[in-house]
């Protein structure tokens, strides 16, 4: 993992915070796969909320530089997948982030308190 992904997780984890996302999660995946560095998770209440979190993570990224690769289910805004290369971005309605439970799936992953990054 290099510094570019901490300074990425960072950065989303601001723009996450400031659009007031809750229970934001980081794990550290960077030694159990190579799909990316990081995963950051969050939830919000909303619809609107949501998509909200989804544009200023993508607006604050984008002003540092970096491109999103890829992002999924912004339109129906239950679970928002946003691919940054380094790190990976989920986005849920309180529901789904229930359902899927990422953080029990990638818990071979180290968790990281979101205060170390921001």
């Amino acid at each position: 993992m290099d510094n570019i992904s901490k300074e990425m997780a960072k950065l989303a984890i601001k723009a996450l915070d400031d659009k007031k996302a809750e229970d934001i999660r980081v794990i550290d995946i960077s030694e159990v796969s190579v799909v990316a560095d990081y995963f950051i998770i969050a939830d919000g209440s909303n619809r609107s909320q949501i998509q909200a979190l989804a544009d200023n993570v993508e607006e604050t990224l984008g002003r540092a530089g970096y491109a999103l690769k890829q992002v999924e289910g912004y339109n129906t805004a239950n679970w928002i997948l946003m691919d940054f290369n380094d790190i990976i971005i989920h986005i849920f309605d309180k529901e789904n982030r229930l359902f899927y439970n990422l953080e029990r799936i990638w818990r071979d992953g180290k968790d990281i308190d979101p205060a170390e990054l921001a």
